[in-house]
């Protein structure tokens, strides 16, 4: 709705091209869209699991951290990649003037935000030991992509 997936996207568009776009807005954009779908996923595998209060919520902790982190090891990609290894029209963010955490941050302080996401949402899945292999795999997919 206009609080979730929708609002993500309307603020993502309205702010295209605009100058005063916050970090603050941009995470907002982002908790909303990448964030919000990969923490659906997670959380309600964990939930058909039969995991407890507490559990849900280190799944959903993680699967913020690396919803954060795919967004902006794409935004990275985007300006540091060419469009036959991305598999789509590098450098479109740039075209059309959008925030972006490199935008933003700079690429030295985007990439370690990433990685610093991605040790956060690992130590939320820590307590589960080998049973979270997989959630780790995905969590260091993320930051190891190259499109």
């Amino acid at each position: 709705g206009a609080l979730g997936l929708v609002g993500g996207q309307v603020i993502d568009i309205q702010s295209e091209g605009k100058k005063d776009v916050s970090l603050e807005t941009l995470q907002w954009i982002h908790e909303h869209k990448t964030a919000a779908l990969l923490e659906f996923a997670v959380v309600s595998g964990g939930i058909c699991a039969g995991a407890t209060d507490e559990e849900v919520e280190r799944l959903s902790i993680f699967a913020m951290n690396i919803g954060l982190a795919f967004q902006i090891i794409d935004d990275i990609l985007d300006v540091t990649q060419d469009s036959a290894t991305l598999g789509k029209t590098a450098g479109k963010d740039l075209l059309v003037d959008k925030a972006t955490y490199p935008k933003l941050m700079g690429l030295e302080e985007s990439r370690k935000r990433a990685d610093d996401l991605i040790a956060e949402a690992k130590e939320q899945v820590k307590p589960w030991g080998d049973k979270a292999a997989a959630l780790n795999g995905l969590a260091d997919f993320i930051t190891q992509r190259s499109n």
